[in-house]
């Protein structure tokens, strides 16, 4: 049995509580930022500030969902 299969066994004998605890620390041992070679985080951020600093660029949902029905035509 290959170790990463015995780990998951025992990870998922442990409680609810013991399980969300070890993915916690599993997730903080992670960098931050895997990868973004399309710099598509850079253009999240960019975006993000862009609304916060004026809030009327932001849409509805229901405004989305017509704007793609129009382009379903």
């Amino acid at each position: 049995m290959s170790t990463i299969v015995e780990v998951e066994k025992l990870a998922l004998d442990l409680s609810e509580q013991e399980r969300a605890a070890l993915a916690a620390n599993l997730l903080d041992s992670l960098p931050p930022v895997l990868s973004d070679q399309d710099e598509g985080i850079a253009e999240a951020v960019r975006r993000d500030a862009d609304l916060e600093a004026d809030p009327s660029q932001a849409i509805s949902l229901s405004e989305l969902d017509s704007h793609i029905q129009g382009r379903r035509g």
